[in-house]
């Protein structure tokens, strides 16, 4: 199989199929991109749209959310999960100011040195804001390559160096075009060549593709997510949202209503508390940092 036999295919199709994203607009900075890949870590598209606009919005530039306490982004982040992840881009944002000039690095060892920032998402803001030709491989754009190529149903557990070679084999040589089919497999991975569902009837690879050639051979199923509700997430997750309600300390009475397990909402603060999204004053009462 020749590169050109995949990337026909796969790029004529996404310039139709293409959701329109607000973070794919031509106009979109480099920060821009970086807080979408922050924010779309563990969160769903759908979700990610509407607080997206309203980051970016607020804060058009690093300087813009440098310069609010760390607990405004708290706040911003409202019910994306994993809020930790508000805490890094504030604290990027501010390694970006103090570091960099305020102009969001476009090398992607220099990216890793950001909070918060991994392999993957230096990756995507080099290809996606900068245009450069590095290989972009998060879940979708692994399991695409490894079906269409390596005929297996899924990739393993973790990156291999067969699949670093592998995507990065298949890069197109112009820096514009290996950033649209970087994009262009994620894209597949997402709508079309889905962990459980796959639509071979409709994808644009379909006959190239090393799996369904193969009969489909099943693989090791993934792991379904852990349910939210009962969780320890969905206790912090209550805990914050009285925290975020307000700039005063609250009483502990305030958190100690959200849930009825006293030991798992204790269990909760804790591990708020030891992250660093809430902070506990002389007098016993409770806030985001400052």
């Amino acid at each position: 199989m020749t590169t050109s036999t995949l990337h026909r295919p796969l790029l004529a199709w996404y310039s139709h199929a293409a959701r329109d994203l607000p973070w794919r607009q031509p106009s979109t900075s480099p920060w821009g991109v970086l807080v979408s890949e922050v924010m779309l870590q563990q969160t769903p598209v759908s979700r990610v749209v509407p607080a997206y606009e309203a980051w970016v919005s607020r804060w058009p530039q690093p300087a813009a959310l440098a310069a609010e306490p760390v607990a405004e982004a708290i706040r911003a982040w409202g019910r994306l999960g994993y809020p930790r992840r508000a805490m890094r881009l504030h604290g990027a944002a501010t390694a970006i100011v103090d570091d960099h000039a305020g102009v969001v690095p476009c090398d992607p060892q220099v990216l890793r040195g950001l909070p918060g920032v991994g392999e993957y998402t230096a990756a995507a803001v080099a290809a996606f804001a900068y245009q450069q030709r590095v290989s972009v491989l998060d879940t979708n754009v692994r399991r695409v390559l490894t079906r269409a190529v390596v005929g297996e149903q899924a990739p393993p557990p973790h990156i291999t160096v067969a699949e670093r070679s592998l995507a990065e084999t298949l890069l197109p040589a112009d820096e514009a075009n290996a950033a649209t089919w970087s994009v262009a497999v994620m894209e597949l991975g997402a709508m079309v060549c889905t962990a459980r569902s796959p639509m071979c009837d409709t994808c644009p690879i379909a006959a190239q593709c090393a799996w369904l050639a193969a009969g489909r051979p099943a693989g090791e199923v993934a792991r379904r997510a852990q349910p939210f509700d009962g969780t320890d997430r969905q206790v912090r997750g209550r805990l914050l949202d009285v925290l975020r309600t307000t700039s005063d300390p609250v009483p502990r009475g305030r958190l100690d209503a959200v849930w009825h397990d006293a030991s798992q909402r204790e269990r909760a603060l804790r591990s708020l508390l030891d992250d660093g999204l809430a902070v506990v004053d002389k007098d016993g009462r409770y806030s985001l940092p400052v």
